[in-house]
């Protein structure tokens, strides 16, 4: 038997119902990938405080270590790349921990392969052990440092090479390769302690942006507008028609011919040579045309966003970089949406996702629409 309420409707339980899924789905993708992040940070915590390296690590390897030198990490499978053009790179730093989205196994413009072998890392260089001989990047020499974010390609610029080259690395182990040689850096300039700093800051930062479980949804907060198909843009709409129909209907006057009478001269009165109109259809006329002015409802500024509390439209204004909690009630979010690094979009199946100006924003629901402003 179907539960009701003092009422006897159901359709308030359905509707709660439906409400407290959504909610809880909306809660674990958002749990699921705030997860995710934080179990990333935690493990490079500890990788940069544990990844000491050793001289034993290298042996059997066709390469000579100096005295103070230890291996920290072997990349069994690289290729050695030179850029084709000159290009002046970003300064090495010590950023760690920036969220890349899916690395590709590819080559970027103007970049070639020109050899293969393993890669080394140590705490003085990045050495590739090639089938052509041996390449050394020493980190006291280094001048430039690029990942690309799109390619599993590390470029380097030193002092004694007039040639950017680098290392392309299979997109799965790209990610550790890259935090493994800002460690390496870091140990150069004796700056590890900074990585660890950093790292530290990153996860007390995210543990603050942690989803709160939402609310739960009771029968008794259901609207009327859950039964109209469409909820309330719908309702507004008719109640919009509902006004401007009578008005409109007014305003075009009578079309029946029988509403104009001709006047009829009384015995010994000049005879009328003009048609009157008759009071009713005056009095049926005037007052509603003057004030079809105030019924009309004025619309809201959105251009053709749902109707929210935040104030959220299409029209103009700043990015939304931080929507608020429940955007989701009120737009229709893309899976996984609070994984977005970016601002708010709408694409073009009309999912909102908070990837925009990201290259893959919105790649699964047809590309980027527009942007939603506040």
């Amino acid at each position: 038997m179907a539960r009701t309420d003092s009422t006897g409707s159901t359709w308030r339980y359905r509707w709660a119902r439906r409400q407290n899924e959504r909610r809880l789905r909306l809660f674990r993708s958002a749990e699921g990938g705030w997860r995710r992040r934080d179990d990333e940070l935690r493990r490079l915590r500890t990788l940069a405080e544990q990844c000491q390296g050793s001289a034993a690590a290298g042996d059997g390897l066709p390469l000579e270590l100096a005295p103070d030198e230890v291996v920290l990490r072997v990349v069994p499978a690289a290729q050695l790349v030179e850029m084709r053009h000159d290009a002046v790179l970003p300064a090495p730093d010590l950023t760690v921990g920036t969220p890349t989205g899916r690395l590709r196994r590819r080559l970027p413009d103007g970049v070639r392969i020109t050899d293969a072998g393993m890669a080394v890392i140590t705490n003085r260089r990045l050495v590739l052990l090639g089938g052509r001989g041996r390449r050394d990047w020493a980190y006291g020499r280094m001048t430039g440092l690029a990942h690309d974010p799109h390619a599993s390609v590390t470029l380097i610029q030193v002092l004694d090479r007039r040639r950017t080259s680098g290392v392309l690395l299979r997109p799965d182990v790209a990610a550790e390769f890259r935090f493994v040689l800002t460690l390496a850096f870091a140990d150069a300039i004796e700056q590890r302690q900074a990585v660890i700093d950093q790292l530290d800051d990153l996860i007390d930062e995210h543990a603050r942006l942690r989803p709160s479980r939402p609310g739960i949804a009771t029968p008794g907060q259901a609207r009327l507008l859950a039964l109209v198909p469409g909820g309330r843009r719908t309702a507004v709409v008719a109640a919009a028609l509902a006004v401007m129909v009578p008005v409109a209907l007014a305003n075009s006057g009578p079309s029946d011919p029988t509403s104009t009478e001709t006047a009829v001269a009384a015995p010994g009165a000049p005879a009328a040579t003009g048609t009157a109109t008759s009071p009713r259809a005056a009095s049926a006329t005037t007052p509603r045309a003057t004030g079809s002015a105030k019924v009309s409802p004025k619309p809201e500024r959105r251009c053709g966003a749902p109707e929210n509390p935040m104030g959220y439209d299409f029209c103009g204004g700043k990015r939304v970089r931080e929507p608020a909690r429940e955007v989701c009630e009120h737009f229709d979010c893309v899976p996984g949406f609070w994984d977005g690094r970016g601002y708010l979009v709408q694409c073009e199946n009309g999912k909102v996702s908070l990837a925009g100006g990201s290259p893959r924003a919105c790649g699964l629901h047809g590309g980027v629409r527009r942007t939603v402003w506040t």
